[in-house]
């Protein structure tokens, strides 16, 4: 495969819309609702594991706990290592911002998480 197999055409109107309505969810509880319906719940664990993976491999965690806490594999983990490393810079760029900012998953998390599940069902 060629690296254009792994380039996103940010050209695409799609594409484009699809990253301003993640930017327009005001809250956690808009976020899962969105997330609920866009990705099935392996799609959503996986991108959850990468995030994961980047998170432990800047603070210089090996190969082998991220492994053993995620169950990825090498070449994922390598993937994500480079992607932390490259130019483009987003793994780091979210981390630092998650490390900047104080909300948090508190109390507001647990009641909204009770009403998306009364809404899905």
């Amino acid at each position: 495969m060629s690296n254009s197999n792994y380039k996103i055409n940010w050209n695409l109107k799609e594409n484009r819309e699809l990253v301003s309505a993640i930017l327009a969810l005001k809250n956690t509880d808009q976020a899962e609702r969105f997330f609920e319906d866009l990705l099935t719940k392996g799609e959503f664990t996986e991108f959850s594991k990468r995030f994961l993976a980047a998170n432990m491999l800047s603070r210089s965690n090996q190969y082998a706990p991220i492994i053993e806490k995620t169950g990825l594999s090498s070449t994922t983990i390598a993937r994500v290592s480079k992607c932390l490393k490259g130019a483009l810079g987003g793994y780091r760029l979210a981390i630092n911002n998650m490390s900047t900012r104080s909300t948090t998953l508190g109390a507001s998390h647990h009641s909204n998480h009770s009403k998306l599940k009364s809404g899905l069902s």
